[in-house]
């Protein structure tokens, strides 16, 4: 049927699934950015359609886009009352655009039971979403390293540790597998056997980096002299970048294992392809958390060194300014680094305390201070010559009548001789 368009979501997109023109007309009367999803993937997605087909719907697929969920997008499952399934996680339903307008879509009905009863149907539309929003990541990851211009290679070549040797070689291999994937249109044997013992080198890796960010934090934490704390900063702001460009491959390497993975057991076990996704997604999250944790603290050590600069900032006037903005490059880093992860990004950069800002401060502070004491000892001064003038006045009258009555009694003596 015309003008009708499927929506599938989950928690990380929203698969859009109809004619091209419709899809079209859909993604532009809601204002959302989307990607292809490709021939492939679409082709996949056929099945859906043949349940939703069997189901009496003549709904035609001939273009896929996918949205990346976003508070916006998050709302459109809403606002199109899409039912989920408490297996998947999965919400589904189709709308109806009206005929010859560019917006206008409404509710036309949820999605056929049969669809949401079909758990390998589901199962498998489950398994594109999560291979597509990692593949997302893969991309974001991937803009990221050019946009901070980190060579990986040259900085794990530059260690000595065998395991970080590992991550070259194994970077070849999943990079190799994944371009077979794309030009046939999915996993195969022989792909998933040379990967297969992968992901113990990326989380020997991953390790490793998470400990050199720990390492920098605590030489952080134990300096407090602001010599030794921006010499630390300093060192921190060029080795903090490169070893969060480490940890963004081995996670960008850990989603293409993931999604190559997922093909496997689709081919292989398709009845735990569903266990299985939601497994996979649950490790992703707890490495998110650990990444998180590790480049939390280290900030909050950037932190309290930034506090302790801006205290000191007018006894060092240029060492003091440089701490601060050691962090505040430091916390860019790790912020720019969370949001391609897709982890809430912590508090915005402080600014330097200026020595300028500093010694004005405490002048305005001492010559506030500087006329209540000059009030005051004008009042003391005051009260001080009121108390010697009434002293002197009480003086010069004793003096004055013991000098009279010292002539009086000369007189006497010399009137009685």
């Amino acid at each position: 049927m015309d003008n009708e368009i499927q929506l599938i979501s989950d928690d990380d997109g929203l698969a859009v699934i109809g004619r091209a023109a419709d899809v079209e007309r859909f993604l532009v009367s809601e204002g959302l950015p989307s990607k292809a999803l490709g021939p492939q993937r679409l082709t996949s997605f056929g099945s859906a359609g043949a349940a939703v087909a069997q189901a009496g719907s003549e709904m035609a697929a001939d273009s896929g886009r996918w949205v990346k969920l976003t508070p916006k997008s998050a709302e459109l499952v809403k606002k199109y009352g899409l039912r989920e399934s408490s297996k998947t996680g999965l919400s589904t339903g189709v709308v109806k655009g009206r005929k010859g307008q560019v917006g206008g879509f409404v509710e036309f009905a949820k999605a056929p039971r049969s669809l949401l009863t079909n758990p390998t149907v589901l199962a498998n539309a489950a398994r594109i979403m999560t291979q597509v929003a990692m593949q997302q990541t893969m991309d974001e990851i991937t803009d990221y390293l050019a946009v901070i211009d980190a060579k990986v290679d040259d900085v794990l070549r530059a260690q000595k540790d065998a395991v970080l040797a590992r991550m070259i070689g194994v970077g070849f291999v999943i990079e190799e597998a994944m371009t077979v994937r794309e030009m046939r249109g999915g996993g195969d044997e022989v792909s998933w056997s040379k990967v297969q013992a992968a992901p113990a080198a990326i989380a020997e890796t991953q390790a490793y980096a998470l400990r050199q960010l720990d390492a920098i934090a605590e030489k952080m934490e134990k300096h407090s002299k602001i010599g030794d704390l921006a010499e630390a900063a300093r060192d921190a702001e060029t080795a903090v970048g490169e070893w969060l460009a480490v940890l963004a491959r081995c996670f960008q390497l850990q989603d293409a294992v993931a999604v190559l993975e997922l093909d496997r057991v689709g081919d292989t076990s398709p009845d735990e392809l569903n266990g299985h996704r939601l497994g996979l997604k649950a490790a992703r999250r707890d490495r998110l958390e650990h990444i998180s944790r590790s480049t939390g603290h280290l900030v909050a050590r950037m932190n309290d060194a930034a506090g302790t600069a801006n205290a000191k900032v007018l006894l060092h006037p240029s060492k003091s300014p440089a701490v601060v903005r050691s962090r505040n490059q430091v916390a860019t880093g790790v912020h720019d680094f969370h949001v391609r992860l897709g982890i809430d990004s912590g508090p915005r950069p402080s600014e330097v305390r200026r020595w300028v800002e500093a010694a004005a401060e405490v002048r305005d502070k001492a010559i506030e201070t500087g006329a209540k004491s000059l009030d005051t000892a004008r009042s003391l001064g005051n009260e001080t010559l009121d108390r010697a003038g009434s002293v002197t006045g009480r003086l010069s009258s004793g003096i004055a009548e013991r000098t009279r009555r010292r002539r009086g009694a000369a007189d006497g003596r010399v009137d009685e001789g």
